[in-house]
């Protein structure tokens, strides 16, 4: 009789290859962490423009990647009901847009005198870090002139120019300007044009301070339409890597990013494992993080112990080594403002916890004294569940807050708002926000939060279903 080895009888009679057990793992990680670059990628191909302000084209060829950098482009109008590309669009404010390339060198931004409206100029790295921030909060609302200069700039700053480093040289600026209503887009559109952007050496050249500098063109190497594929990702994110290094103290993690390739070519004396190893592990990482990036974390229970609200996106100006809360971010809000300068609680349930829908009616009361603690506005706005936009009404009131003219206020001074998806009648319509018949959730848009807010003390009221 013949001994057996303990457990032999578990043992599988194909033994899973080993080096692609580590792929897989290394896959996920470096997926993790890399998906920012890739998202700002995909951004910057859909967003920045093969026409500038002037109409003129990048490029006439129609299958072209090449897009204007370092140009203002300017949204002239306010969103309504299908009007934007972008889900939970806002309508309090106009959007500025601009991608810059400060690889050839910096590029100086002047911003109008607003006389104390609110604006921002949004600065994201390519890594989704929101790092400045120029406008009401930060710099005021005076004309001025600022630097912004990659990390290998060393040159000197022109005087009367504020510099604004960035840590990578390719950069997002997503602006936002205040509109009290649609009565006010002309006199935003005015104060637009006044904001100008070159080059420094086409600043500093005769005549070039002027707003027609027109921008640059460059090749953004990303097709929007093309699908997600392994090879797609990781030839996307070697580009991003070469041209937005990470931080010094994270390029330790390259070496087992490199064998997968997903080094951008800056890890050298690293073996490469077959271009199947890496295809296979990275398709299986994708899946896997889209997975854990959709995953509901109980926020039906959670926001019902907030009265229907679940707790608000807190940022600062750098993720730091935080790779799994940015890569949510990337995917589910990329361009989101640090919290001090906006903070937007969301609601897709009621104070028990039940879905939001226009088959009820809801109310949202506001105690005195108790309305959102800003230092500059706030806003409640509608959006379908079902594609994540504003909600087509037959007065075409997509938003509802302190700058709503008429508003009703109860005898006690408290602010209630009528949520629903029928008029109210004519007496409570001041305070209606139209609701869809179906699904529907709401954005709670705070700008300049105070401390309150910012540190969780103020939360939003219940909402509370009538019917």
């Amino acid at each position: 009789m013949t001994s057996e080895p303990i457990g032999a009888s578990q043992r599988p009679e194909a033994v899973t290859d080993p080096r692609q057990t580590l792929a897989d793992a290394i896959a996920l990680q470096a997926c993790l962490y890399l998906l920012p670059l890739y998202e700002m990628a995909r951004m910057r191909a859909a967003t920045s423009p093969r026409r500038n302000q002037h109409g003129e084209l990048v490029d006439p060829d129609p299958a072209t990647q090449r897009r204007w950098v370092n140009t203002f482009i300017h949204a002239r109008k306010l969103l309504g009901a299908g009007g934007s590309r972008v889900v939970t669009p806002n309508s309090d404010t106009l959007y500025t847009n601009a991608w810059l390339d400060l690889s050839r060198g910096p590029v100086v931004v002047r911003v109008p005198d607003t006389a104390d409206r609110y604006y921002v100029l949004g600065l994201l790295d390519f890594w989704t870090n929101p790092f400045a921030h120029i406008g009401r909060r930060t710099t005021g609302t005076a004309a001025g002139e600022f630097l912004i200069a990659g990390p290998g700039f060393d040159g000197a700053v022109p005087q009367g120019m504020r510099l604004v480093r960035a840590p990578t040289d390719h950069v997002w600026i997503i602006g936002r300007i205040m509109v009290e209503g649609p009565e006010d887009v002309a006199a935003v559109n005015a104060l637009q044009d006044g904001f100008l952007m070159a080059p420094l050496a086409v600043w500093l050249s005769p005549g070039g301070n002027r707003r027609d500098a027109g921008g640059e063109g460059i090749d953004v190497g990303f097709d929007p339409k093309a699908p997600r594929t392994a090879r797609h990702f990781i030839e996307v994110v070697d580009r991003a890597l070469r041209e937005n290094p990470p931080p010094t103290g994270e390029h330790a993690l390259l070496a087992d990013f490199a064998r997968l390739g997903l080094d951008g070519g800056l890890v050298s004396d690293i073996p490469r494992w077959p271009v199947e190893v890496a295809e296979s592990a990275v398709d299986r990482a994708l899946l896997t993080m889209d997975a854990m990036l959709s995953r509901d974390q109980g926020a039906g229970q959670q926001a019902a112990a907030r009265g229907g609200w679940s707790e608000p996106l807190r940022l600062g100006e750098s993720f730091g080594l935080d790779w799994l809360r940015r890569a949510v971010v990337a995917r589910k809000y990329i361009g989101a403002l640090t919290s001090a300068e906006a903070m937007y609680p969301m609601a897709h349930a009621d104070s028990q916890g039940r879905p939001l829908s226009g088959e009820h009616r809801y109310a949202i009361r506001f105690a005195p004294g108790s309305e959102p603690p800003v230092d500059s506005f706030w806003s409640l706005t509608m959006y379908d569940s079902r594609d994540f936009m504003l909600v087509p009404n037959a007065i075409d009131r997509y938003r509802i807050g302190d700058r709503s003219r008429g508003l009703q206020r109860e005898s006690d001074g408290s602010l209630v708002l009528d949520i629903q998806h029928a008029s109210p009648g004519a007496a409570r319509e001041s305070n209606w926000l139209p609701a869809p018949a179906g699904r529907f959730y709401l954005a709670l848009r705070a700008y300049q939060p105070r401390a309150d807010l910012l540190e969780g003390r103020w939360r939003p009221p219940e909402i509370v279903r009538l019917d």
